[in-house]
């Protein structure tokens, strides 16, 4: 076997390739991070190997500037492994007592990490759609977080601009509320608006929800409204909703993606009752590999869902909290996903039932179904079963 380690960077990668009898095969030498250089790292391999299922390459998961020379190097044909920086580093300090980190050192630990054969995994299609999923779902995350947070300024405005808007309809953040803010951004706007016009903008907006009453309902409410009259907060309403319906849209193509390919994963979580793809998908992405973890507890260490232990001398905490460490993406999902669990599914209800009767606060009576729903998706993963109520 052939053993390639890349000590990856943003604008060079360090290289180093060794046999499996610990014979150097090419010293450790620098490709550009460009494709004359990821040509130059492919000679080097196929000067020294034929079979390239005799060689493993390994490079370090550096985020995004890994990217584009694990793409070249799967493309080849060659079998790639994305180690842990920490598990690089525990393996250096392994080797030498001395305090060496260079990114040359690096590349040869790397090559020795594959040569030593260690618990390492080849990167897969699994992982690469893993990888996806976590790009999609934390860019939706945050798209999501980003449209919360105009939709409060969207509520600060018209408290300000028409207030007894709120009492007209059920809420303020549809589509025909939107259209109609959009069109007439405050209260002395709409007073004065057409209503012929407005009723029509309402009408069409809701689809048939909303009627001519409606409409006059709304302009008697304007024409009476304490809502200021302010042209400055009139047109940041206006561009705040415009922004959220860019958002909007954008949200809805992401997640187009992520239903694609949940299709392609086909995994048996969204047997589950109350989770969807979407929440589904946060949890696998941020899981990724099932076989990283020998048991449910591990994976809840990793969310940061275990009770954290405090014990001194004879002094033993009775009162653990959540550790809330590891991703608080997937402590996140997790933790929603069984909400909306303990809804539609009877198991679950009964199990939040008995821990709401035993007098546990609603939000610790979620956080032990959250472990429940852990503990039964960790073996649908692993034996492939669906769920079974």
């Amino acid at each position: 076997m052939i053993f390639v380690g890349i000590d990856v960077a943003k604008n060079k990668h360090d290289c180093f390739i060794i046999n499996s009898d610990g014979e150097i095969l090419s010293d450790v030498f620098t490709i550009e991070n460009n494709k004359v250089g990821f040509d130059k790292l492919y000679e080097k391999i196929t000067s020294v190997a034929v079979d390239l299922s005799n060689i493993k390459v390994g490079l370090e998961a550096t985020g995004h500037y890994s990217y584009n020379i694990l793409e070249y190097l799967l493309n080849k044909g060659l079998s790639a492994y994305v180690i842990n920086p920490l598990h690089t580093n525990l393996y250096r300090k392994s080797l030498s007592l001395r305090k060496t980190k260079t990114d040359k050192v690096d590349a040869r630990t790397i090559a020795m990490m594959l040569m030593s054969d260690v618990d390492l995994k080849s990167y897969s299609d699994t992982l690469y759609h893993n990888q996806e999923l976590k790009s999609l779902t934390r860019y939706r995350f945050d798209k999501v977080s980003e449209r919360a947070k105009l939709k409060q300024s969207v509520s600060r405005l018209v408290t300000i601009l028409f207030p007894e808007l709120e009492k007209l309809v059920s809420t303020i953040h549809s589509a025909s509320v939107y259209a109609l803010l959009c069109e007439f951004p405050g209260a002395s706007l709409i007073a004065n608006a057409n209503i012929t016009r407005l009723s029509n903008l309402l009408i069409k907006a809701s689809k048939g929800r909303h009627t001519k009453d409606f409409a006059l309902n709304v302009k008697e409410a304007a024409i009476n409204s304490i809502g200021s009259s302010m042209p400055a907060k009139s047109l940041e309403l206006k561009h705040t909703i415009k922004l959220i319906q860019e958002l909007n849209n954008e949200i809805d193509e992401i997640e187009a993606e992520i239903f694609n390919i949940m299709n392609e994963i086909d995994s048996p979580i969204l047997s589950i009752p109350g989770i969807n793809y979407r929440m589904g998908a946060m949890i696998l992405a941020e899981i990724g590999d099932f076989n990283r973890f020998d048991s449910p507890d591990k994976i809840l260490a990793y969310a940061g869902l275990s009770p954290s232990t405090y014990q001194s001398g004879q002094l033993m905490s009775s009162h653990s909290k959540m550790e809330k460490r590891g991703s608080r993406y997937l402590r996140y999902a997790i933790f929603n996903a069984a909400k909306y669990v303990c809804i539609w599914d009877p198991t679950f209800a009964a199990y939040l039932a008995k821990k709401r009767a035993e007098g546990k606060h609603y939000n610790v009576a979620i956080s032990h179904a959250a472990k429940k729903l852990v503990r039964v998706i960790f073996h649908l993963v692993k034996t492939g079963e669906l769920y079974a109520k």
